[in-house]
């Protein structure tokens, strides 16, 4: 994987735009039920031309509130895989566990940050809007795969999030402000989990290579039984097992 991300520069960057859930929604900061929620190019609701234009604003709506809820279920299974990812390394580079130390305070605001959106929406929005889960369960399921799946998992939804607000909420000015502002704030901080996310595939990538070809290819035993056959290729084994190790 070709990128030039540290754990030292994440960290800084993920310090200069820290915020608190206070300064995102709650108090005089309450939606506009007014406007829309999502882009269109998200919520696709002005094709349906059999409903009023009130209704399809409020099935946007009710779309943004799902997209939030999704994503605060999508935490939840987060922030223990992160923290089972930053244990073993408590003793190792002080910049990569503060950087998964952070990346796992955020990811527990964010859980608090989508519940906070979910009352201030029930309050505005007047109709109780039922949702999957409960979260815990879809985190247990998740968590039961093989690390480097969830690993992948969680870095495609990183990237996602990422596309989702550049490519589509950034520049559109019709959606309410307050909605639009819960949406940047999270992505200012996804944008240092993904860089994060992509150091942990590495990681488990690795560590693949380690258990099923570094292991094998460095055992004595394997390397003599080579070298019976053919003295240079053990030296060739030899040669690539640093890669897998």
């Amino acid at each position: 994987m070709e990128h030039r991300y540290t754990y030292e520069a994440t960290l800084a960057a993920s310090q200069r735009v820290s915020w608190r859930v206070e300064d995102v929604i709650g108090g005089d900061k309450r939606l506009d039920f007014e406007k829309p929620f999502m882009p269109e190019s998200l919520a696709r609701s002005e094709a349906l031309d059999f409903l009023t234009p009130d209704e399809r604003k409020v099935l946007n709506q009710i779309r943004g509130h799902n997209y939030l809820y999704l994503f605060g279920a999508v935490e939840e299974f987060i922030l223990p895989f992160v923290m089972d990812h930053v244990r073993p390394q408590l003793n190792g580079d002080d910049y990569q566990v503060r950087a998964m130390l952070q990346f796992a305070t955020e990811e527990a605001k964010h859980i608090h940050l989508f519940k906070r959106f979910r009352e201030e929406f029930q309050k505005g929005f007047g109709t109780d809007c039922e949702v999957i889960g409960p979260p815990r369960e879809i985190a247990r399921e998740v968590l039961s795969h093989h690390p480097l799946a969830v690993a992948l998992t969680i870095l495609h939804i990183e990237w996602m999030t990422q596309r989702h607000f550049v490519d589509s909420v950034h520049e559109d000015g019709t959606l309410d402000p307050q909605f639009k502002s819960l949406l940047r704030h999270h992505w200012m901080e996804e944008a240092q989990h993904a860089k994060l996310d992509t150091l942990m595939v590495e990681a488990q990538h690795q560590a693949m290579r380690w258990t099923f070809l570094g292991s094998g290819m460095t055992h004595p035993k394997f390397l003599a039984s080579v070298e019976g056959i053919d003295p240079a290729a053990r030296r060739e084994v030899e040669k690539m097992a640093p890669a897998f190790c």
